[in-house]
């Protein structure tokens, strides 16, 4: 089964859907909007339960197939980010330093559209359960949904997502069983040394060279720590000291990410991090206090839905447009927490030569519309068949 004519007769329609979102970016959880737009859609779609509000401003539509059956998930983020945009685009963003720099205006019309065929034709037996998320940009949009119950009141056996992926051609797909996406720790680091004239440095500890040292030192997790053949980053983005060029500052800060692929080597890098902050400014004589903000984790897909994924994006785009054991990225993704909750799968979906993801000059390529939207309606179809 190729791409599904009916979606894509509606291809046209469900990217207007996708411009208006774009036109009229949100932030977080703060979706009125958007999720209103949502849960009207799916209410004229005829969709047999619409739920607003779980887990703040998300949306969950139930469709039921025609006879029993299993119960699975299909989940699309609709949050944006606080980015100035540069695509000059005609439906460029109306909403000042708010723009669709990720696609989730895509992932939500996609979903949409598939919503709108599903309850349409209900050609299969069990349940789909559509989730429209918010705050996936660092909100944990995934968990505060799971928090408020959202498996507890909508009991799915198995829960899928996709996201797009720029760089990868339009109309193909992408995905691996195990880590996709990386964990991601905040590192914040705060040193105290002793103040003084900076004429005079032998007078005080310098919390700039510390830090100094610590950035530099910091750089052996990863290459002397970690497993050549497992992934893990460390990296310092922030660096934050003094307020004159003549004074030495008592106190400095540094702030960063780290990011891996396994729990194992998520520990293994914290325990090295701090071992080597605190060694180092003892070295120095300065002390330094290592707090680890826990971010999202692993991503981790589960092998059988996996494999599922990839023959059901095979049919409908071609054995040859599926990478079924694509390179993970270091970037991080809330699904995770559905997946820890859930056995299912995430996979990408190409946007083409697009700008990159996060970018202001980025735009969601409306070509992989028909793509997108048939494979979540062939994946409710081939996961919850009808009896024969």
């Amino acid at each position: 089964m190729p791409v599904n004519n009916h979606i894509a007769a509606r291809a046209e329609e469900i990217a207007t859907w996708r411009q208006d979102f774009h036109r009229y970016p949100e932030l977080m959880y703060d979706l009125p909007r958007t999720s209103s737009v949502v849960a009207e859609k799916l209410r004229s779609f005829g969709c047999d339960e619409v739920v607003t509000g779980l887990g703040g401003t998300g949306v969950v539509a139930v469709v039921r197939g025609r006879g029993e059956g299993r119960t699975i998930g299909l989940r699309a983020d609709m949050d944006a980010l606080p980015i100035v945009e540069c695509t000059g685009a005609a439906y460029a963003s109306q909403a000042p330093g708010k723009m669709h720099a990720c696609g989730h205006d895509g992932h939500t019309a996609m979903l949409l559209g598939a919503a709108q065929h599903l309850a349409e034709t209900r050609a299969f037996s069990g349940t789909a359960v559509l989730i429209f998320q918010p705050a996936e940009e660092g909100g944990a949009g995934a968990k505060a949904m799971i928090d408020d119950g959202l498996f507890t009141r909508f009991p799915v056996d198995e829960v899928y997502g996709m996201h797009n992926l720029p760089g990868l051609d339009v109309g193909r797909f992408a995905m691996r069983v195990g880590g996709i996406m990386a964990s991601a720790d905040h590192i914040e680091i705060e040193i105290e040394g002793r103040g003084g004239h900076a004429a005079r440095p032998d007078q005080g500890v310098d919390v700039v060279l510390v830090g100094a040292a610590i950035v530099t030192a910091l750089q052996q997790v990863v290459s002397r720590n970690v497993d050549p053949l497992e992934a893990a980053v460390v990296s310092i983005a922030m660096f934050h000291a003094g307020e004159a060029d003549n004074v030495l500052p008592p106190v400095a800060k540094l702030g960063g990410t780290a990011r891996t692929l396994d729990p194992g080597v998520r520990l293994k890098v914290r325990e090295r991090i701090r071992a080597i902050a605190e060694g180092v400014a003892a070295a120095y004589g300065a002390t330094a206090k290592v707090v680890f903000g826990e971010g999202y984790p692993v991503t981790r897909n589960h092998a059988a839905q996996t494999a599922f994924a990839a023959e059901v994006a095979a049919e409908v785009a071609g054995a040859t447009e599926v990478d079924p054991a694509a390179p993970p990225l270091m970037a991080a993704e809330d699904f995770a927490y559905m997946l820890e909750e859930k056995p299912g799968a995430y996979i990408f979906i190409g946007n083409g030569p697009s700008a990159g993801l996060h970018h202001p000059q980025y735009d969601f390529a409306d070509s992989a519309i028909p793509f997108g939207a048939s494979y979540w309606v062939r994946l409710v179809e081939r996961a919850l068949p009808l009896a024969a």
